[in-house]
């Protein structure tokens, strides 16, 4: 797991930037069990399930390339955000599917519309759609809930200790072991506090 250890900022902002391994990834997906093609080590969209993300997006609204990326950044509380490249050779599959077409702008930008095959293809897959991004909606909101801001302040002020000091003590073997003991410890009593069942 990643955490932008300098900011205090919460997630969903523009410098609180946090992504996430398999456990996440899990939990978005329904508990680590794979979901109409879930994803595999960790991924948060497996293949093909991107394009019907994307293409929701161009339902909405006609987008560039980049459009894409912030918007699905913005709905998963900066949790997660699609690369540019996976998102540009989705958008490009879906041209040639004939799922949206493509304007040229000015500078070289292109902006991309759904089709009406597109929207056709979109309902044939309703279901599928609809848990894509009531799981994104679950994500996001709970990395924006009061709690796990308060978390990633204290995520933020370990990275911090951790990290701020390190040019002077990182030549000091003895002090780096026992940093480290001390995040392996936090790790552990955190992971054995939050997998008590309640």
């Amino acid at each position: 797991m990643f955490f932008d250890c300098g900011s205090n900022d919460p997630p969903g902002s523009s410098r609180g930037r946090w992504s996430f391994g398999p456990d996440v990834y899990g939990f978005v997906w329904g508990g680590g069990s794979r979901k109409r093609g879930g994803p595999r080590g960790g991924r948060m969209f497996e293949q093909g399930d991107l394009k019907y993300v994307i293409l929701q997006l161009l339902a909405e609204k006609p987008r560039h390339g980049y459009e894409v990326i912030k918007e699905l950044e913005e709905r998963f509380a900066g949790a997660y955000a699609p690369s540019a490249g996976t998102v540009y050779p989705t958008l490009s599959l879906l041209e040639d599917l004939g799922y949206a077409t493509v304007t040229p702008e000015e500078g070289g930008k292109k902006i991309y519309t759904i089709t009406d095959e597109g929207r056709a293809y979109l309902e044939q897959n309703r279901s599928a759609v609809d848990d894509i991004f009531e799981r994104i909606a679950e994500l996001g909101a709970s990395f924006l809930s009061d709690g796990m801001v308060e978390i990633n302040r204290a995520m933020g002020a370990v990275g911090r200790a951790a990290y701020a000091p390190a040019s002077r003590y990182f030549r000091d073997p003895e002090k780096v072991a026992k940093v480290r003991e001390v995040l392996e410890r936090a790790a552990r009593e955190i992971d054995e506090l939050v997998r008590v069942k309640s």
